[in-house]
Parts: structure tokens; sequence; C-alpha cells
């Protein structure tokens, strides 16, 4: 197994992880390895998709079909030789 420090921790965080500890009846030591363990197990939630949340959101309210819009011709572009 292998070990490591950890530098530089907060003092106010030290004391939430005693606290923590003490409430799940271990020490500091499994208490982080606790922690640790299920932030690097979980599995990582999907990207946001945006078009996915609105339609989703929208659902329940029923769909609307809007009317196809006719495009404009693109224009000539312009022209800088002249």
């Amino acid at each position: 197994m292998a070990s490591i420090t950890i530098r530089n921790l907060e003092e106010p965080l030290k004391v939430q992880l005693r606290i923590r500890a003490a409430h799940h009846g271990c020490s500091m030591e499994e208490e982080a390895r606790h922690i640790l363990r299920a932030a690097l197990t979980e599995r990582n939630a999907e990207p946001a998709n945006l078009a996915k949340a609105i339609r989703a959101r929208f659902a329940p309210l029923g769909g609307i079909e809007l009317p196809e819009r006719e495009q404009d011709l693109l224009r000539d572009p312009p022209r800088f030789d002249e």
C-alpha cells in the first residue's frame, strides 16, 4: 500500500475531518481513505447537453411544429479587387 502526506491542510478542514471521523467511529486517516475512495470510484456524470436539457424541460408541455421558412439566397461575396 502507498502512503501520501497532505501538506497545508487548512485547520477548519482538519477539524471537520476529525469530527466526521469521530462521528463514524474511525480514525482521521481511515475517514480520509473513505472520502478518497468514494470520490474516485463514483461514475462521472455525462457532460451537460443544453439541447437535451431544454427538450426535457418542455416535453411535458407538448411540442409545437414551426413552419419551414424559405431561406433567402446568399448574396455574392464582396470583391476587393476593384
